[in-house]
């Protein structure tokens, strides 16, 4: 359920009232919870990293994330398409100000929603979870934060490091 409300004027343009309205979207999410709980995942031995189970955990994960990013993501776009033109200069200026910061906000959802997609077809190829770079182990930790991570700590503070040498040229 997402809450909209926009500032709108009267014909004459003089009364502004605020009209808010509520989006219900129905999700068909029939996914189990998760088979196991993260201190189940993060009890089990480093020789298990990424097995079966594992994968699994974050495969069931990564789907929920996907399903709920679309359902933000279609939302917004249900609000983008329902705004109402203004007639008052002022009124105009702020709703195209939300508007660029919705799609901005929307365009940061579709990266994540391809990164999510990513993630996903390395699990369907057996290399989630290893360092794209160094083939070393992400790590369980590293990817409760962030499901989406292709770099262990060390190699993203690399790459971090090189982005601001070439920053400071």
């Amino acid at each position: 359920m997402f809450k909209h409300c926009a500032l709108r004027r009267d014909e004459q343009g003089g009364l502004a009232y605020l009209h808010c309205y509520t989006i219900t979207l129905k999700l068909s999410l029939t996914r189990e919870p998760l088979s196991m709980t993260e201190q189940d995942l993060l009890a089990q031995p480093p020789a298990d990293y990424m097995n079966e189970t594992q994968q699994g955990f974050f495969r069931e994960l990564l789907l929920t994330q996907r399903d709920e990013l679309q359902a933000r993501i279609a939302a917004e776009f249900l609000v983008l398409r329902e705004q109402e033109t203004n007639s008052d200069p002022a009124d105009v200026g702020s709703a195209e100000e939300q508007r660029q910061w919705q799609l901005r906000l929307l365009e940061r959802e579709k990266k994540l929603l391809d990164k999510i997609d990513d993630a996903l077809e390395l699990l369907a190829r057996g290399e989630y979870g290893w360092c794209r770079e160094t083939g070393d182990p992400i790590g369980l930790k590293r990817l409760l934060l962030r499901p989406t991570a292709t770099l262990s700590i060390e190699a993203k503070e690399r790459e971090e490091l090189r982005e601001r040498h070439k920053r400071a040229i």
